[in-house]
C-alpha cells in the first residue's frame, strides 16, 4: 500500500476518532442520597439517552449519609450537585461560590408526623415530644419554633428510627414525605398524618442543581444543556414509563424496592412537588428571584444567615430556566 495513503488514512480515522469523543462533553451530577424515585428525573433522561442526545456524557454519581456533596462540588469532584437553598446560600459564608440554577422541585418533601387522633394541623405540635435531627437545628426547626410558637425543651434527637414514634402518641418526629409516612404505616398498621412544612410558608426549593460559579461562567452551554435534558426527564418520569428510570435507581441502589418507587412516584404526583406551584404555569424546574429572596430573607432572620457574607445575587442564577418551558 502507498505509505502517504496510508498515513493520510490513520490520520484521518484519528482525527474522526478525537471528533466522536469530543461530540460528548463529561458532566458529572452528585447526588444527595442513595438513589430513589425522588431522583427519577436524572436517571430517566440517562436512561432515554437525552443527555446524549443533549451532546453530554453524564454521570449520576450517588450521595449517601457520609457525603458532604457541596465539599465536593467545590472540590471539582462534580460538575454540580443536587443542592438544597438553605445549604447552598450557607456555604457562601464560607467564600464557596456555589449557584443555583434550577429546581426539580418546587417544594421541600421535609414533612411533621404525627398520630391521627391527636395531630392533624401544625398548631397541634404545642405540648407534643418532637424528634427532629441534628441538622434540623439549621434548617427548618428554628423556622417551625418560631412560627408555631415551640420550645427546644420539646426536642428529642431523631435518630432515623420510627420505633419511639410509634410507641408513643404524644410524639411528633420530622420525616421524608415518601420515606417515613410509609415506614410507620407499613409497621404500625395506620396511616400518620404527615404536613408539608412547604404547605405552611416553608419557602426553599429543594432536589435543586446547584454548580460552581465558574463552571456557570465557562461551561454555560453544558449546564443549560443539562438542565434542560432533566426536567424533560422529570416530565417523562412522572408522565411516562419510568421504568428504564427505575431499573437504573435499582443497579445503583440495590436496597430500593419496586413499591418504595411507587410509592415515591405517587407522593410526588399527589403532592405537587415537581409540577406544581410555579412549575404548573412557568414548567419544570423554574425558579424565581421573589421565592428565592423569601428563603434569603427567613435564614436572615432566625440568624441562620449572615447577610454581611452572603451577596443573594450571587446564589442563583435565573439564565437557564427563564425561558426553559419544559410544561407538564
Amino acid at each position: 500500500m502507498n505509505r502517504p495513503y496510508f498515513n493520510g488514512l490513520v490520520a484521518a480515522f484519528s482525527v474522526s476518532l478525537s471528533l466522536a469523543a469530543h461530540a460528548q462533553e463529561k458532566f458529572v451530577y452528585l447526588t444527595n442520597w442513595f438513589a430513589q424515585a425522588e431522583h427519577g428525573g436524572f436517571y430517566q433522561a440517562l436512561a432515554q439517552g437525552l443527555y446524549k442526545k443533549a451532546g453530554l456524557d453524564v454521570t449520576l454519581r450517588m450521595g449517601g449519609p457520609q457525603v458532604n456533596g457541596l465539599q465536593l462540588l467545590a472540590a471539582g469532584q462534580a460538575d454540580c450537585y443536587m443542592g438544597y437553598d438553605v445549604q447552598t446560600m450557607k456555604v457562601h459564608e464560607q467564600g464557596v461560590r456555589a449557584v443555583t440554577v434550577a429546581a426539580a422541585f418546587q417544594k421541600d418533601p421535609e414533612v411533621m408526623i404525627g398520630h391521627p387522633e391527636v395531630f392533624k394541623k401544625m398548631e397541634d405540635l404545642k405540648g407534643k415530644t418532637i424528634l427532629i435531627s441534628s441538622d434540623a437545628n439549621t434548617n427548618f426547626w428554628p423556622w417551625l419554633r418560631s412560627v408555631y410558637g415551640l420550645s427546644d425543651a420539646q426536642v428529642r434527637p431523631y435518630t432515623f428510627n420510627v420505633q419511639p414514634f410509634i410507641a408513643d402518641k404524644n410524639t411528633v418526629q420530622q420525616g421524608y414525605l415518601s420515606s417515613e409516612p410509609y415506614a410507620i404505616e407499613k409497621q404500625a398498621k395506620f396511616k400518620p398524618t404527615a404536613l408539608l412544612m412547604a404547605d405552611h410558608g416553608w419557602p426553599p426549593y429543594s432536589t435543586t442543581i446547584v454548580c460552581m460559579e465558574d463552571t456557570v461562567k465557562k461551561r454555560p452551554k453544558a449546564v443549560a444543556a443539562f438542565v434542560k435534558a432533566s426536567m424533560e426527564g422529570w416530565k417523562s418520569y412522572l408522565k411516562g414509563d419510568p421504568s428504564a428510570a427505575n431499573a437504573l435507581i435499582k443497579k445503583d441502589n440495590p436496597n430500593m424496592t419496586d413499591d418504595l418507587i411507587a410509592h415515591g412516584i405517587k407522593m410526588m404526583n399527589e403532592t405537587g412537588l415537581v409540577a406544581g406551584g410555579d412549575a404548573a404555569k412557568m414548567g419544570i424546574g423554574i425558579m424565581t428571584e421573589e421565592r428565592l429572596k423569601k428563603t434569603y430573607d427567613t435564614m436572615v432572620s432566625l440568624k441562620l444567615l449572615d447577610p454581611a457574607k452572603v451577596d443573594f445575587k450571587r446564589t442563583y442564577t435565573l439564565e437557564f430556566v427563564k425561558n426553559l418551558k419544559v410544561m407538564p
